[in-house]
């Protein structure tokens, strides 16, 4: 064997234990290449806690939004440039509206909207989403175009429309598994804190054929036609009965680090993590923005939102309140 020249640097992964040291608000890259497996873990604390409470949420749109969060941080976190993932849902259920979003590289807000008189008719979050659509747009910034695609809602949670749109849009074998819950923490009085945990897995072979799916249902193709269908390659099969074993608790456990957790799902094929990538709740309203909106209007419009002799706007996303006098909101005197 011939020596490497001086010249040349090998570098290799180290080796080492999984950490032991959770670490939340954050994603975990990960891939297990003797399976042809990448995927991303998120594991979500704090920042949660913070969007979900600024509107003190019932527990069942709290975890719905929740779910909502963690799809779009697993989706969004791919973004190789300084754009924009937004996940919306507009649906006839008990929670009628959702948006979450993510500011690359690491910045999330969210909001729902719902009817509390219809949440008791609802068992679980596919009942509090109903029929519908959702929406995932790309925003790559005032000069390229947006990229959207669209999945019905037929009365599925969020995981199975994920796991349709990747089938449809990507074409590309993917899991997904989400999963919200509250913590209790004890102390002064003692408080609920709201953890989120998900993971998303995707089969991505050297070899496209090793990846090649069933063609999508044949519509109104005459009765009697033959289903197609294709064999799943050993390796995405042995990854999905591996996805398949992990529990909600596992996914928001605080004490459980999302290494330790990758490590318990594939430490026989051996799995290696990346960096993490930070998030944090964060809107990106302020007082310069919103007095622009105002001033967007018309005039008259903005005349009619004078009440009490100043205009008051709430962003709906992070609840802060901005007062402005008519002035400053460009409404004329002798509009007030």
């Amino acid at each position: 064997m011939t020596a490497p020249s001086p010249d040349i640097k090998i570098t290799e992964s180290p080796i080492r234990a999984p950490s032991s040291v959770p670490v939340d608000d954050a994603v975990l890259p990960f891939e297990v290449d003797a399976l042809d497996l990448r995927g991303r873990l998120t594991r979500l604390g704090p920042a949660l806690d913070d969007i979900l409470t600024r509107h003190d949420y019932p527990a069942p749109v709290g975890k719905l939004l929740g779910e909502a969060i963690v799809l779009t941080t697993l989706l969004g976190s791919s973004l190789k440039f300084d754009g924009r993932f937004i996940l919306q849902t507009q649906t006839d259920g008990p929670v009628s509206f959702m948006v979450v979003d993510f500011q690359a590289p690491d910045r999330l807000r969210a909001y729902a909207r719902f009817d509390a008189s219809r949440l008791t008719q609802a068992k679980d979050s596919a009942a509090l989403l109903g029929k519908g659509h959702l929406a995932m747009t790309i925003d790559q910034g005032p000069d390229m175009s947006r990229y959207q695609g669209l999945v019905a809602l037929h009365g599925g949670g969020l995981e199975e429309a994920a796991h349709e749109y990747f089938l449809r849009s990507e074409q590309i074998p993917t899991r997904v598994r989400l999963a919200v819950g509250e913590e209790w923490r004890g102390g002064d009085g003692g408080k609920r804190h709201w953890r989120a945990g998900g993971l998303l897995m995707q089969f991505l072979p050297k070899a496209p054929e090793r990846a090649r799916q069933a063609d999508l249902h044949h519509g109104d193709a005459p009765e009697g036609t033959a289903v197609h269908e294709v064999k799943e390659d050993d390796a995405w099969v042995e990854g999905q009965s591996l996805l398949a074993t992990v529990e909600d608790i596992e996914l928001i456990d605080p004490d459980l680090s999302g290494e330790r957790l990758l490590y318990r799902l594939f430490h026989e094929r051996g799995v290696r993590v990346f960096a993490p990538l930070k998030l944090q709740a964060k809107c990106s309203c302020s007082r310069e923005a919103v007095a622009a909106m105002l001033k967007s209007f018309e005039a008259k419009d903005r005349a009619e939102m004078v009440q009490d002799g100043k205009v008051v706007v709430t962003c709906e996303f992070c609840s802060s309140v901005y007062h402005f006098t008519p002035h400053e909101a460009g409404v004329e005197e002798s509009a007030v």
